[in-house]
């Protein structure tokens, strides 16, 4: 039907639709703060209009109206002004068009043909085909980023429009594309300060990768509503009669949790709908034409709040004294409703609300004038630049180190001197020791955390006073790769042994080669392919390496497992899972994935007489009826990970051209399942629970492990099914029974 439409619609009303589109950004643009330079950007569209004339999106509507939807998230959503209005108009100009920067630069000046440039640099996408572009396309986006920070916020427009607009690609192209953006987009907007943006990607992403339970909890959301608003209602009157009598001029709203948090906490927490009980939050937004009063009328407010109802002592949240490092600045405490669950208060002033949902990076110089930029930008700015002058030689590493600072709980700390420093949550006197600098780190031996001594590894908690202990003698160990989580800390780290660690694997090399050629056998990959499978190694620097150290001994023990064909191989090859999903003696035949396949739709995945044309991931266990995707590799094998398994979201990031979409064959073989139960131990329990499985849903059991203490009991079932639905269904069911009071499927 709306193909049909499309096909009838005629040229002058296609202008009509675009001149209305543009009319909407100039209307938006002219009602903000910024001086009004209506001209440039009137002749930027002109310009980008002429420019993609006769060019069309895959949905159909002319090009022009994707730089327009930009230009206005841009502009309306992220609150930036003309400059970025017009680099967001003209994008796309240079890598699709015949029009050079030079064009770009001439017509509008050197500002906006920089930003276009930074664009056009990095207009690939984060991720490329394979690894090593994957990094260095994300290197040249974080260099941009720390030149001319509406890069990055531009970039961000671009990729919310193309996730709102993601239901015209190929089932493949989504995959890839929600992947990449849940794996690096969603936590830089929320490293941003982008909260709106960063929510609306999350959820956007979730939508595309799990249709089914997105409908679910949305619709559950919808029914819940009107209770919803009737405890809200009976929560805040009390507190409008307390905050009237202030004569605050305030707006109070109640703000729902997003679809893809409460899927999250529903999976972390392994609780139904039904028992997320935060769904929402309150906020108060006061105004406050003083920036000096705002801490004092938040704790105000506060104070009649606490009058009024029970106070959560552990979830009180002061971001008024030390801002998170996006910028955000608010007071959060949680009380007891009406209804006997916990509510979580937001106070905030306008000032703070704004920043909250635009970011702090959008006031940076462009909005606010051209003053020094915020500290906590201009220190994550500088934490970015740090990390990519010692870049991890791996791409994936690369990316994870810049990941774990992007989206982690934070802490402060202060050095003895009563320096603040800003770490991520679990960071240890190691990290805090890196963080100084490197000769600080590589030289620790131990911390003193509130005049206390403590070892290298001591976890530190906010408010902590640090000193950092050293020696010259000291030299960084491997052991403490396991003691870091910030990105500085593993890179340099990873640097310094790898340094020592150089010779070690020459010296290992050098033994195994020499060993080979005494038994008369021929170094060469199938040689190393083997050794690296019996040892169950990834790498052959780690085999040489442990060799070297003498960690692997060269003994006629190697030779027996290089000479016959070596059983460990085999359980190499079968460790993502036979048959009925765990190894099997004998391996199953594996088809490969054709050439020639159609992308277009899902590909069926079927295993019969012992052939089957996909293995299982051994990292998440799907079973047939989980939301599953398919990765393609080396030998065009089908390997099957459950679409929120984290090495799935690694692989959509990293190798979107190599992911499948797949579904079930409804003739799927059975296979293995865990289910956790938990609850109050009585007589009899046990036996109804095992009568509940195997006589009434006739399902059979492989493996029961059951352990009771304090009149509490625990119990983990290994059971054969073919469809994860017969595993929901007996999660139901195993509930109902009285004293159960959780039964839910785990990986095994």
């Amino acid at each position: 039907m709306d193909t049909d439409k499309k096909k009838k619609i005629t040229p002058e009303e296609e202008d009509k639709m675009v001149e209305s589109a543009f009319k909407d950004l100039l209307d938006g643009y002219l009602k903000s703060n910024h001086r009004k330079k209506v001209e440039i950007i009137e002749r930027a569209y002109k310009f980008a209009k002429e420019a993609h004339k006769g060019i069309r999106r895959r949905s159909g509507e002319p090009y022009i109206m994707h730089p327009i939807a930009v230009a206005k998230i841009v502009s309306k959503e992220i609150g930036l002004g003309s400059t970025s209005i017009c680099a967001a108009l003209l994008h796309d100009v240079v890598e699709d068009t015949d029009f050079t920067t030079e064009d770009i630069k001439s017509q509008f000046g050197p500002k906006i043909a920089n930003i276009v440039e930074g664009l056009t640099k990095i207009s690939g996408g984060i991720f490329g085909d394979k690894a090593s572009l994957q990094a260095e396309n994300f290197r040249k986006l974080l260099l941009t980023m720390s030149d001319d920070i509406r890069v990055i916020l531009i970039k961000m427009a671009d990729r919310l429009h193309n996730m709102r607009t993601l239901g015209s690609m190929l089932p493949s192209k989504q995959y890839k594309i929600a992947g990449e953006t849940l794996y690096i987009y969603a936590p830089l907007a929320h490293r941003l300060g982008l909260y709106a943006i960063k929510t609306e990607l999350e959820d956007l992403s979730f939508k595309y990768e799990h249709p089914e339970p997105y409908k679910i909890i949305s619709n559950q959301i919808a029914n819940s509503a009107a209770h919803r608003e009737d405890i809200y209602n009976r929560f805040t009157e009390p507190i409008k009669v307390r905050l009237d009598k202030l004569k605050l001029k305030y707006e109070m709203k109640a703000r729902v949790k997003s679809v893809y948090s409460i899927w999250n906490k529903m999976q972390t927490k392994k609780i139904p709908f039904d028992e997320v009980y935060d769904l929402y939050a309150v906020r108060i937004v006061f105004k406050c034409p003083n920036e000096s009063d705002e801490k004092h009328i938040c704790w105000n407010i506060y104070s009649e709040i606490t009058d009024l109802y029970r106070l959560h002592p552990d979830r009180t949240r002061d971001w008024l004294s030390t801002p998170k490092s996006n910028g955000y600045r608010a007071l959060h405490l949680t009380v007891m409703g009406p209804d006997g669950n916990w509510i979580e208060v937001q106070i905030r002033s306008e000032r703070m609300d704004e920043i909250a949902e635009h970011g702090f990076a959008a006031h940076w110089k462009y909005k606010i004038g051209e003053g020094e930029e915020e500290p906590e930008l201009a220190g994550w700015l500088r934490m970015i630049q740090d990390t990519l002058d010692n870049p991890e030689p791996n791409a994936i590493d690369f990316l994870d180190s810049i990941k774990l600072n992007l989206f982690s709980s934070e802490i402060v700390v202060f050095t003895p001197k009563g320096d603040l420093i800003t770490l991520p949550k679990n960071a240890s006197v190691l990290d805090l020791a890196f963080n100084l600098h490197s000769e600080l780190g590589t030289h620790c031996i131990a911390g003193k955390v509130n005049h206390k001594l403590v070892p290298l590894s001591h976890k530190l908690q906010s408010g902590d006073q640090v000193e950092v202990l050293t020696s010259h003698s000291q030299q960084p160990q491997e052991e403490w790769t396991k003691y870091v989580v910030t990105a500085k800390a593993k890179s340099r780290l990873r640097a310094a042994l790898r340094k020592d660690r150089h010779q070690i694997v020459e010296e290992g090399e050098s033994m195994l080669q020499s060993y080979l050629e005494k038994n008369s056998i021929e170094f060469d990959n199938e040689v190393l392919t083997k050794i690296l499978g019996s040892e169950n190694l990834q790498s052959k620097e780690e085999l040489y390496y442990m060799i070297g150290n003498n960690e692997i001994a060269l003994s006629q023990e190697l030779i027996k497992k290089i000479k016959p064909k070596s059983k460990s191989i085999i359980k190499k090859i079968l460790r993502f899972g036979g048959k009925n999903g765990s190894a099997t003696s004998e391996p199953v035949s594996l088809t490969p994935v054709p050439e020639d396949v159609d992308t277009s739709k899902p590909y069926v995945l079927h295993s019969e007489n012992g052939i089957s044309n996909y293995r299982l991931a051994k990292c998440c266990n799907p079973i047939p009826g989980d939301d599953v995707l398919g990765y393609i590799d080396e030998n065009r094998q089908l390997i099957i990970h459950k679409l929120d398994c984290p090495e799935a979201m690694q692989l959509k990031a990293g190798f979107g051209t190599r992911i499948l979409s797949t579904k079930w064959a409804p003739d799927s073989n059975t296979f293995l399942a865990s289910v956790s139960i938990e609850g109050i131990d009585r007589m009899g329990i046990l036996q109804e629970i095992i009568s509940e499985i195997s006589t009434n849903l006739a399902i059979n059991i492989r493996k029961l492990d059951i352990g009771a203490e304090n009149g509490v009991f625990s119990c983990v079932l290994l059971v054969l099914v073919n469809d994860v639905n017969v595993v929901n269904q007996l999660c139901k069911k195993i509930k109902k029974i009285k004293g159960v009071n959780q039964a839910v499927r785990i990986d095994q």
